[in-house]
């Protein structure tokens, strides 16, 4: 057994796939139309096609997928950068901070409101 990756659900696949391809830069590396994987192995899935694959029938359409109960973790080499270019286009949950643990990251909410959070690179915590 192995974990693979989350899926979120979103609400309109086109504007998501814009959203983490030109804004965040990740590279497709399938576009199957309802489903998109990402080059790093993050995907989204076109929400109302997979509650109809999963559950038989759709959800209800008032609900928001982004509901503050996950969190969407990226690195980014440069955070300063990553910031300046995305901050002005994104609902912003705060700036670049210092966490606890000393790690510099910024977070903010993607169309569907799902809160992303991008870091700079982690030194291997575990020390393997």
């Amino acid at each position: 057994m192995r974990f693979v990756n989350p899926i979120p659900f979103v609400s309109d696949i086109g504007r998501s796939k814009a959203f983490y391809g030109d804004l965040l830069g990740l590279r497709i590396l399938h576009d199957f139309g309802n489903f998109v994987l990402f080059e790093t192995g993050f995907a989204i899935h076109d929400g109302k096609s997979l509650e109809k694959t999963v559950w038989g029938a759709n959800g209800e359409a008032s609900r928001p997928y982004g509901r503050r109960n996950i969190l969407l973790y990226f690195e980014h080499e440069d955070v300063d950068a990553a910031f300046e270019a995305i901050a002005p286009h994104v609902d912003l949950i705060h700036p670049i901070e210092r966490q606890e643990w000393g790690q510099r990251v910024f977070r903010f909410y993607d169309p569907d409101g799902h809160a992303v959070e991008i870091g700079e690179p982690q030194l291997d915590m575990m020390g393997g």
